[in-house]
């Protein structure tokens, strides 16, 4: 799993709420929300940092880490 997907999954469950919950908090639609946790790599990087905001964090252009 890529580390933004990971990183939203689990704060997200950590916050208690359901991918139905959390997309009508930030304003996204079920369906980003679920591409998203399942790591789909073509995401538009504005909807990616709405989700991100949720958590008080923001993705930033940088090089893919390699595993």
């Amino acid at each position: 799993m890529n580390p933004i997907a990971e990183f939203v999954k689990t704060n997200r469950k950590n916050a208690g709420l359901t991918q139905v919950e959390f997309a009508m908090r930030s304003g996204l639609g079920l369906r980003f929300v679920r591409d998203l946790e399942q790591g789909k790599e073509t995401v538009r990087m504005d909807k990616v940092n709405a989700a991100l905001e949720m958590f008080g964090a923001t993705a930033v252009p940088g090089r893919k880490i390699s595993k």
